[in-house]
Formats: structure tokens, sequence, C-alpha cells
């Protein structure tokens, strides 16, 4: 699907991955995602009702990247980013002032499923840690291995 939004987003990844962007692009289900999600992101605030989870997604990233999982570091021994500060750095958002549980801990993940059948793309535990589905983050290209995060960042 291609929108207005959606050159913003290959424009970012040529930037960032050059001449392997497209395919990139081409392979990454989450960033298909994130396009089918910022169909409304140029038509105003009342249109923006996708925003909530897109900011759940952006702010486990975030996470991700300041602890510098996407350079260094074994995420899967992270012990998971605290549901609370995630959704208050949420709130901070333009447009998040609403943002709500639900986002995080089931709507991303159904839609996410609902379209591509095999992963999620928020991972939780009882204990209200979350993390970012890091196989979604990595797609390969021939031998290397790029990690989208920044770039969705």
């Amino acid at each position: 699907m291609e929108h207005t939004f959606t050159a913003s987003i290959k424009a970012i990844l040529d930037n960032k991955f050059g001449s392997d962007a497209e395919d990139i692009y081409e392979k990454s289900q989450l960033l298909q995602y994130i396009n089918e999600k910022t169909r409304s992101a140029n038509k105003g605030s009342k249109s923006r009702g996708s925003f909530g989870t897109l900011y759940s997604m952006y702010v486990i990233i975030e996470d991700y990247l300041t602890k510098k999982f996407d350079s260094e570091g074994k995420y899967a021994d992270y012990e998971g980013a605290i549901f609370s500060s995630l959704l208050t750095r949420a709130r901070e958002l333009p447009f998040g002032g609403k943002t709500q549980n639900h986002s995080f801990n089931n709507r991303v993940n159904k839609e996410f499923n609902n379209k591509y059948h095999n992963e999620i793309p928020i991972i939780q535990n009882i204990n209200k840690r979350y993390w970012i589905n890091e196989n979604l983050l990595k797609i390969k290209i021939g031998e290397k291995v790029y990690n989208t995060a920044s770039a969705i960042h």
C-alpha cells in the first residue's frame, strides 16, 4: 500500500541503508505495518487513531536504542522495560496524551498477527515488563543483517 507518508518512510530507509533500502522495506513486516498505520499521519488530529499502536512500539524501540541493544549487549538477557515508564513516555508524544494500556497489551499484537500470522511485535510478561520483538527489527539481505530500530525510531 502506497500513500503520502510512504515516500517519507522510504527516504529514511534510503538515507540509512542505501542500495538495500528497498529490499529491507519489502522484507520487513514491521515496516509494512508502520506504513499501513501511518496512512492518516498528515490528515489532522481527528484521524490519528492509530497513533496509540505506533507509539507503543515507538517507546519500546526507544528503550531498546537507549540501552544500545542495536549495537551491543544481549537483548535476550534484558529484564524488560517497565510498563508505567513506557506509558508515561507515550503520553508525552504529540497527540499521545490519551494513549491507553491496551495498545501495549493487546491491540498491536492482535492487529499485527491478523495480517502477518507468525510474529507479534510486543512481547510482555506477567510482571508488566516489555520488549520489542527483535526478530522483526533485524532484516537479512544476502549475508548482511540490518537492524532497522534506528530507522524506525
